[in-house]
């Protein structure tokens, strides 16, 4: 089994940063991608942010030019760097560790969930 935990939530002002950390423990392979997902109450869980072992990220629409994934393999780790944050970014931040990712699509079902991280951006 994989365990999922991820890291780094809080509270801040529009405009403000935060970084939320996922670490991946257990049997996962090397050449699997990872993944942060967001939900907010009634909605979807969306794909955020995607990256793969070669280095290849994807970022929703919503996100791009503010957001920043990225790795450390050592550690089995990734991170969300979150800049000028809206209200519109409040969301539960869950890490989907060792799904698929092929031609722009995750597949979280292949992969792990951690618990999630809150994430709660104030006006």
């Amino acid at each position: 089994q994989v365990h999922v935990v991820e890291s780094g939530g809080g509270w801040v002002q529009v405009g403000g940063s935060l970084r939320l950390s996922c670490t991946a423990s257990g049997t996962i392979s090397n050449t699997l991608a990872m993944g942060w997902y967001r939900q907010t109450p009634g909605k979807q869980r969306d794909l955020v942010a995607a990256l793969t072992p070669s280095g290849s990220t994807f970022y929703a629409d919503s996100v791009k030019g503010r957001f920043t994934i990225s790795g450390d393999n050592d550690k089995n780790t990734v991170y969300l760097q979150m800049n000028n944050l809206k209200p519109e970014d409040t969301a539960i931040y869950s890490c989907n560790a060792g799904g698929l990712f092929y031609d722009g699509i995750y597949d979280a079902d292949f992969g792990s969930w951690g618990r999630g991280t809150q994430v709660t951006v104030s006006s």
